[in-house]
């Protein structure tokens, strides 16, 4: 039978040219078929239905900081093994996988930049290392950005991510919340305005500290945010969960957060919020 259509209607069984891989990427959301190259250039949002696909850590750096103005502090800082986790795979094989997949040592980076010329401590924490958990270096390098840019009189842009708690440093994971978050009380008590940005996701530990303590609070479009997981949360208050529930928009409603801003909006709004804070904190 297939032969016989092979035939009748002209089928070509040659083999198909081989087509480059990475070159198109099909949207989650829309199922629209981007080229990679234009998704790039609009900021890896889609064309078709705005989805906000994840972003680079360089990507990041790239979209709010002047070309080249990027200078990074404690890069060669990593963690250690205080626990000595084992478990299926021990965390030593896991950080060292994690460093050669990314060629970063942990999962944020930070360091002094400009944007369009004004002075920022910036941070970026990068999903892609160990789903960006928060351990001891993610919270020494949190705390070190803000106490740098307290010292030096600047701003904090702190673009947030992460899946928790990094759990194969147990306690030594939970005790950042209150070491970042007393470093932004310091930061604050100078008058120097802090502001997160909150991307897809940001969850438990990270969520309940430095990522919701800002002057402004901004989210980038239907990210999940939230400290326990919606099935968590269903599962121990068995009752049904309302639509849209944890994502940036719901949590705007409800008054958690700020401002919902699509991505290629957000550097112009971060420019102007800082000069008005820095306008408002300059004596008359």
């Amino acid at each position: 039978m297939s032969s016989f259509f092979a035939r009748r209607f002209g089928f070509n069984r040659s083999r198909k040219k081989d087509i480059p891989g990475g070159l198109w990427n099909k949207c989650p959301s829309c199922a629209e078929m981007l080229y990679q190259e234009d998704l790039i250039k609009n900021l890896q949002v889609c064309t078709a239905c705005g989805h906000h696909f994840p972003m680079s850590r360089a990507q990041r750096i790239a979209m709010f900081c002047d070309p080249e103005s990027f200078e990074e502090w404690d890069a060669g800082m990593t963690s250690q093994d205080p626990l000595k986790f084992t478990g299926t795979d021990s965390y030593e094989a896991k950080l060292k996988q994690n460093r050669e997949k990314t060629g970063y040592g942990d999962a944020i980076g930070i360091g002094k930049a400009t944007i369009e010329g004004r002075s920022i401590g910036f941070g970026v924490m990068d999903f892609s290392f160990l789903a960006a958990s928060m351990g001891s270096v993610v919270g020494e390098k949190v705390t070190r950005l803000i106490e740098y840019s307290t010292e030096a009189d600047m701003p904090v842009i702190l673009v947030c991510a992460s899946g928790g708690a990094r759990m194969y440093e147990g306690m030594l994971s939970l005790m950042q919340m209150a070491k970042t978050s007393g470093a932004l009380a310091r930061h604050a008590a100078k008058g120097l305005p802090y502001i997160p940005i909150l991307t897809h996701p940001t969850t438990a530990g990270v969520m309940a500290s430095f990522a919701t303590l800002g002057d402004v609070i901004i989210a980038e479009p239907e990210a999940l945010i939230g400290f326990a997981g919606p099935r968590v949360i269903k599962e121990t208050t068995l009752q049904d969960l309302p639509e849209g529930f944890q994502r940036s928009e719901f949590l705007k409603d409800k008054g958690l957060i700020d401002q919902v801003v699509p991505r290629g909006e957000l550097r112009p709004l971060i420019v102007d919020l800082l000069d008005a804070f820095l306008a408002a904190r300059t004596p008359a």
